[in-house]
């Protein structure tokens, strides 16, 4: 079968499209993770009408979900069934509205929105440098970092329901908690509004450099790894539960808590999903043995086993 599938080899649950519309793709390329199945279909449309009328247009039944930049998922090694949906370059321009708004694309990395907004003189944004992810994924999780949040910027978000129906949505109808939004199941970010406050570039820039500094001594970076895998419960520091139940450094195949910071899964080299999520579960276990705590998933965990 050819990357792009062909009305030849399209079922008839799937109508025409303008983008790229590709059978059994593997996800495993892109996600930071580097393991995984792959997508039934991976769908990357020409536009938002494109992802409006094919949405419109299959079976309601068929399970649709978006994909940013993979930074924060583990994909399973059964693959994902149904409808994976990743916005390409015609969703990663942000433009300038006013003196501190700026209207971002649902693909727009969050180095991009940071790095236009300090081109623009708009300071408060400066925390999204350290997402890594794009404007669809950390608008879905109020994504978050160095005492700032998502919900604390933005002011709307345009999403293509499941449906195919086109709605902007207020941060209130967004439902905000920690890492976590009311966005309705199978919803596709497009696009999102977010408000800063004016502030000169070399300030801007000099915010963004501490925090790029301070994630380099900390966190991983150049591992192939998933961002944080639990959220901070209530008074707790994650990583400090992880580690004072001895899990740093502890192994499940080639999966490994980092021992540089433990709050991060890594891939050593040839780990499934199976051992990554397997390590998570030992360690939720063993911390709640040792401290009583039950650590919540901060990553992502979709598709099936095989």
């Amino acid at each position: 079968m050819s990357p792009a599938a062909s009305s030849a080899t399209r079922p008839s649950t799937l109508p025409p499209v303008r983008g790229r519309l590709t059978a059994g793709a593997p996800l495993a390329p892109l996600v930071w993770f580097k393991s995984g199945g792959a997508a039934e279909w991976l769908f990357e449309p020409a536009d938002v009408d494109d992802l409006s009328d094919f949405l419109a247009a299959i079976d309601p039944a068929v399970p649709v979900m978006g994909l940013g930049l993979g930074s924060n998922l583990i994909v399973r090694d059964g693959g994902v069934p149904g409808v994976v949906v990743r916005l390409g370059k015609p969703f990663a321009r942000v433009e300038q509205l006013d003196a501190t708004t700026l209207r971002c694309g649902g693909g727009a990395s969050g180095i991009l929105v940071s790095s236009t907004a300090r081109d623009a003189g708009i300071g408060g944004v400066e925390f999204l440098r350290s997402i890594p992810g794009t404007v669809g994924g950390f608008v879905r999780m109020n994504g978050g970092a160095y005492g700032r949040e998502v919900k604390d910027v933005l002011v709307e978000a345009e999403v293509v329901l499941r449906s195919g129906e086109r709605r902007v949505l207020s941060l209130a109808e967004l439902g905000y908690t920690y890492r976590h939004s009311a966005l309705p199941e199978g919803a596709i970010v497009v696009a999102a509004t977010f408000r800063g406050h004016a502030e000169a570039p070399a300030v801007v820039q000099a915010e963004m450099d501490r925090i790029a500094a301070e994630r380099e001594a900390s966190q991983p970076l150049r591992s192939r790894t998933g961002g944080s895998t639990f959220k901070n419960p209530q008074g707790h520091k994650a990583w400090q539960l992880v580690d004072a139940a001895g899990c740093r450094g502890l192994t499940r195949g080639d999966a490994q808590v980092s021992e540089k910071h433990c709050n991060f899964l890594l891939n050593l080299g040839t780990a499934s999903s199976a051992d990554i999520e397997g390590l998570g579960e030992e360690v939720r276990e063993r911390v709640k043995a040792n401290s009583g705590v039950t650590l919540e998933w901060e990553i992502q965990r979709v598709g099936v086993n095989p």
